[in-house]
């Protein structure tokens, strides 16, 4: 059994978004079409169901006619000492690019390091580590 999963609805662009995830995250990516799916209430090349699978799992589709695409409002997606302190700094950057960051990854008073950035998907991160020395 594996932990909590997000599952995030798009408007329109889940397969340009889980590649992008894939290409920062790595592991494996599936995805499912509307034809594929059977689904017709969307465009057929729609995604009706995506699933990134690896160090960080998410999943996603494009939003459905009666849905509403994922909004960020007083949370966000937190990567809190899930890997190494460079590979941590390396997701960050590159969550970073295209996005805006909202709080610079830095050491802390308490001696972690975390930052926080919107990505171009207006997902909000959480990001940080333990400080190795």
């Amino acid at each position: 059994m594996s932990g909590l999963i997000p599952y995030l609805l798009f408007p329109g662009n889940a397969a340009e978004a889980l590649e992008h995830y894939r290409a920062v995250f790595g592991g494996e990516l599936q995805l499912l079409d509307y034809a594929s799916a059977g689904r017709h209430d969307g465009p057929s090349d729609a995604i009706a169901h995506g699933q990134l699978a690896g160090p960080v799992e998410l999943a996603g589709a494009d939003a459905g006619a009666d849905d509403d695409a994922v909004q960020m409002s007083g949370m966000f997606l937190s990567l809190l000492g899930t890997a190494d302190a460079s590979t941590l700094t390396s997701w960050y950057d590159q969550l970073a690019e295209d996005g805006r960051v909202i709080d610079a990854m830095q050491k802390r008073p308490w001696g972690d390091y975390d930052g926080t950035v919107i990505d171009r998907y207006g997902i909000r991160w959480l990001i940080g580590f333990h400080d190795e020395a």
